[in-house]
């Protein structure tokens, strides 16, 4: 019987790679022309606008150029380096409790039977899907200084004689923001989660049980660093919503009372819609993106070394 020992074709390989890598390519081209000229694009136009003094009046100009004194005039704002302390604030209770909160609720519910984990991650997930609208309303009511729940539960147990106005004042408006956010933080960590203890490799868990090891043991050296990645991953995505925020303070307290929930990017948003200071409010996104690399980029670094893939 005749063999075919036809050669084989020189770089008949390399050319069926590079169409397939064209072919990829084209596939990515809409998406990657969106990103440039949705994403790209206006991060540019606002490093270079934040060197100008660019307003309703003033267009970009070489008269307008002020080069870094848009960036000098942030850090002699008041306002500014207070809304920065309230916005670091935000970050430091939430993140840290959003993080524990979740990872306690699922390590409950990720044993339970597969009809009740599934009815509890959607009780805890509601809030994540609700329009932001329909929350404030709720919780705007539940707040209120006159007929709010709040109050009417709190004066039914004796624990206060007279209504609490809670939005309007400085000292629990923050905390009603905390409290909003951490409802509405946690249903996509609770997620995340009790999908990841699911993929804990059981017979790592046998063995240590077996070895007499108690179930904190187990836990902190079996299954903490088997989820590592995705408490990397809900630790970088909550730090960076939380200095997004904006939609709770607008609908809520408009930074009030007397500035005590005013964030970065609420103030921002004053000096660029109702102040019409363009350059100005685009050096304060400049400065709040470089915060937010820089602490993502930290918590990388030390949370990525116990982090195995």
């Amino acid at each position: 019987m005749a063999r075919n020992n036809a050669p084989a074709i020189p770089g008949g390989s390399h050319a069926l790679k590079r169409r397939e890598t064209l072919t990829a390519y084209l596939f990515m081209l809409p998406a990657l022309c969106f990103f440039a000229a949705f994403v790209v694009l206006p991060m540019i136009m606002g490093v270079v606008t934040s060197m100008f003094n660019y307003t309703m009046k003033n267009p970009v100009s070489k008269e307008t150029f002020v080069g870094l004194k848009n960036y000098k005039d942030l850090f002699h704002d008041s306002v500014f380096l207070r809304s920065m302390g309230n916005t670091f604030f935000l970050v430091v209770v939430t993140v840290p409790s959003v993080t524990l909160f979740s990872l306690w609720v699922s390590s409950v519910i990720y044993k339970m039977k597969p009809g009740w984990c599934s009815f509890f991650r959607c009780v805890f997930y509601l809030p994540v899907v609700t329009g932001t609208v329909a929350v404030v309303v709720v919780w705007r009511w539940m707040f209120d200084g006159y007929s709010g729940i709040l109050n009417y539960l709190l004066k039914a147990v004796g624990l206060i004689d007279r209504n609490i106005r809670f939005l309007g004042d400085t000292r629990f408006a923050i905390w009603c923001i905390i409290t909003i956010m951490f409802t509405t933080y946690v249903g996509q960590p609770i997620v995340l989660y009790v999908a990841a203890l699911g993929n804990v490799d059981q017979s790592l868990v046998e063995a240590a049980q077996v070895d007499g090891a108690n179930n904190m043991q187990v836990f902190w050296r079996i299954k903490w660093p088997q989820i590592m990645p995705t408490t990397l991953y809900i630790v970088v995505i909550t730090t960076i919503n939380t200095f997004q925020c904006f939609s709770l303070i607008q609908l809520l307290t408009s930074g009030g009372p007397s500035g005590s929930t005013n964030t970065v990017m609420y103030y921002l948003y004053q000096n660029a819609f109702s102040l019409y200071k363009y350059g100005y409010a685009n050096s304060m996104g400049v400065i709040l993106a470089i915060v937010i690399a820089i602490l993502s980029a930290i918590q990388f670094k030390v949370m990525s070394k116990d982090v195995s893939y």
